[in-house]
């Protein structure tokens, strides 16, 4: 419900100038770099594996991944095209996924690949784009009305069983480090897996070099227990950059307000998540929902500690990418992640699927966010906490001065 002591100050038109004027950080925007854009060339690409019908979805996104870099590095209409699309959003960081769900044993030969891949976009448009090393980076690029990629992964099974792997990846730009994904991994329990346990001996090694790198934990696919292992093992705050809370909508991927406090009270960073089947358990949800959770949040955890980690790329219920897929293929909806099968479910392939959400997590066509189905509606979200009475400077907070704050305590200037 909107908080009755709060009165709208700005009107829709301020609010948006606001937003462009503003330090704007997306806590959450996985598909910053591979996902974005979807040239004319990238579609043609797309058709002809399709109608071939050899490769999987998957298999096709590898491909389109790689075009989508070639195509940065050599045409100008699709710089342009692509850096469009990202200055429409009005976010000057963006916190970029390069590794997500997988099985435990794969992980690292691709998230290097994917690694490489955002940082010869990087590269290719050093002009427009910096890598966000440090807190001075962030402030820097802001005040060079420059874009800012932070390199995060949303698993940490590309470490593998070897800690060493944790400066690899810190000395080639990774910053952010989401501890698991739905699914158990070696360092712990995700929040969709059957029995939700907490860090493993090896996680509690690997929480342990991560404050020695400065690399920022993040616990928003993990179990609740992870969570809590976390803020009282760390040495360092915590970050959840993309979630939701479960007094408002019961969902796996939301958190509990008692640990969402513990998370805050130790110093760390809330992202609020903007998908609908997390913020609504009825079909349909709006930006008024979101907000509900970014005002009940603050509520719990306080306003120094709340921003946005939208988690939101292209259209659909989930992520989503721009990458045009024919309805078949999935992800969700008709394809046979959403049957209605309460067991671990296989690809067609034969191959266990280690995305871990199952139908009762709402990911259905059902559910989009009316006002914000892509990350170019951006702006729709400091025009909506605006009207809800969120002044200049609580909205500064949010939009960014808190994650940059958090980031500056845990990785350093």
């Amino acid at each position: 419900m909107p908080n009755q002591k709060r009165k709208q100050t700005m009107s829709a038109k301020e609010a948006l100038d606001f937003h462009f004027s503003s330090l704007v950080i997306d806590s959450q925007q996985p598909g910053m770099t591979n996902a974005l854009l979807f040239t004319k060339n990238m579609e043609k690409t797309l058709k002809k594996y399709v109608k071939e019908g050899h490769l999987s979805r998957a298999q096709i996104t590898k491909i389109l991944e790689q075009q989508l870099v070639e195509e940065i590095q050599t045409s100008s209409e699709a710089q342009k095209e692509y850096l469009n699309l990202w200055k429409k959003s009005g976010v000057n960081i963006a916190s970029a996924t390069y590794a997500a769900a997988g099985a435990n044993q794969s992980g690292f030969a691709d998230t290097v690949i994917a690694v490489a891949q955002a940082r010869a976009i990087v590269d290719a448009l050093n002009n427009e784009i910096s890598l966000i090393l440090t807190a001075e980076d962030i402030e820097k690029a802001y005040r060079e009305k420059k874009l800012g990629l932070i390199l995060d992964f949303q698993n940490g099974t590309p470490f593998g069983s070897d800690l060493s792997n944790i400066d690899v990846f810190y000395n080639l730009g990774v910053r952010v480090v989401q501890l698991t994904y739905n699914l158990r991994n070696l360092i712990g329990d995700g929040c969709t897996e059957r029995y939700k346990s907490g860090l493993t001996y090896f996680g509690k090694e690997v929480v342990g070099k991560m404050n020695e790198k400065h690399i920022i934990i993040d616990v928003s696919h993990c179990s609740e227990q992870v969570g809590w292992d976390c803020v009282n093992i760390s040495t360092a705050p915590i970050m959840i950059t993309h979630s939701t809370s479960n007094a408002l909508a019961k969902h796996d991927r939301a958190k509990n307000d008692d640990l969402i406090k513990a998370v805050a009270d130790k110093g760390g960073f809330f992202g609020v998540a903007a998908i609908a089947a997390f913020i609504s358990e009825k079909p349909g949800p709006t930006l008024d929902d979101f907000v509900d959770h970014v005002e009940h949040i603050i509520n719990v955890a306080g306003i120094d500690h709340v921003g946005i980690g939208s988690d939101k790329c292209g259209p659909g219920p989930d992520t989503g990418t721009n990458f045009d897929f024919p309805d078949h293929m999935g992800p969700y909806g008709s394809s046979y992640i959403y049957k209605d099968n309460p067991d671990p479910r296989t690809v067609p392939f034969g191959s266990f699927d280690w995305l871990g959400f199952r139908p009762e997590h709402r990911l259905s066509p059902d559910y989009r966010i009316d006002g914000f189905d892509e990350f170019i509606h951006w702006p729709n979200i400091t025009i909506k906490l605006a009207e809800r009475g969120f002044n200049e400077e609580e909205l500064q907070k949010i939009l960014g001065l808190n994650y940059l704050r958090v980031f500056r305590d845990i990785i350093g200037q």
